[in-house]
């Protein structure tokens, strides 16, 4: 007897996966790390019993409501330093825009282990001779734009592959003699992370790119815009 589990995933099953990951993370279920992960995973899955364990620990009976937008001027989630640090790290919820503001201080923004309810990451990042770091998983699409005076702004994250529908972090910065950075987690300090029965298959692809469903390149952006 054949194993359906064994049977070739289509790519609209992959895409089926991806898009379930993204309503799981609108529910709390996932942090922005593992739905980043777990979505390279369905890329590269190859069967249909690759693809069952990506979610076999996520419900799929119920379909997950709207998430809608954030309404225009609605209220955004401060991180503030002032000659000082502030800090977001560990565990935490986005519900909507994140505001981050240093005045001769440091801001950092880790947002892999942040639980995302919305389609995206927005972020506006205003920084007068202080440093701003947002940290975000490799792989996730960054899009960065703002204003720098004598200062600087860059992303260093690993790109997900052209054609996969990666989790967004959209940044706005306007820099005064200071600097707004975006690193991926392979610049940063490690964090512990949940591994699932899928786990050492995906990262067995992911050291060699040219095995699964989708090529994932190694490719690293390092994009300094003034």
């Amino acid at each position: 007897m054949n194993d359906p589990g064994g049977v070739r995933a289509s790519d609209a099953e992959r895409e089926s996966v991806v898009e379930r990951l993204r309503e799981a993370s609108a529910e709390g279920r996932l942090t922005l790390a593992e739905l980043t992960e777990r979505t390279e995973a369905a890329y590269l899955a190859q069967t249909h019993g690759e693809l069952a364990q990506i979610t076999a620990d996520l419900p799929g009976a119920a379909p997950a409501p709207a998430v809608p937008a954030t309404p225009q001027g609605r209220a955004r989630k401060w991180i503030v330093a002032v000659m000082g640090d502030a800090k977001r790290t560990g565990t935490w919820r986005i519900d909507d825009g994140i505001g981050a503001v240093c005045v001769m201080g440091d801001v950092v923004l880790d947002l892999r282990q942040a639980e995302v309810r919305g389609r995206e990451v927005d972020i506006v990042a205003t920084c007068v001779m202080g440093d701003v770091k947002i940290i975000v998983p490799d792989g996730v699409d960054v899009e960065l734009s703002g204003v720098t005076i004598m200062g600087d702004k860059k992303v260093q994250v690993v790109e997900a592959p052209r054609g996969q529908f990666a989790p967004v972090v959209r940044v706005t910065a306007y820099v005064l003699m200071g600097d707004v950075k975006i690193i991926g987690d392979s610049r940063a300090e490690p964090i512990k992370r949940g591994w699932f029965a899928w786990s050492e298959w995906w990262q067995e692809r992911r050291r060699h790119p040219g095995h699964g469903g989708y090529e994932i390149p190694d490719r690293r952006r390092h994009r300094g815009l003034h």
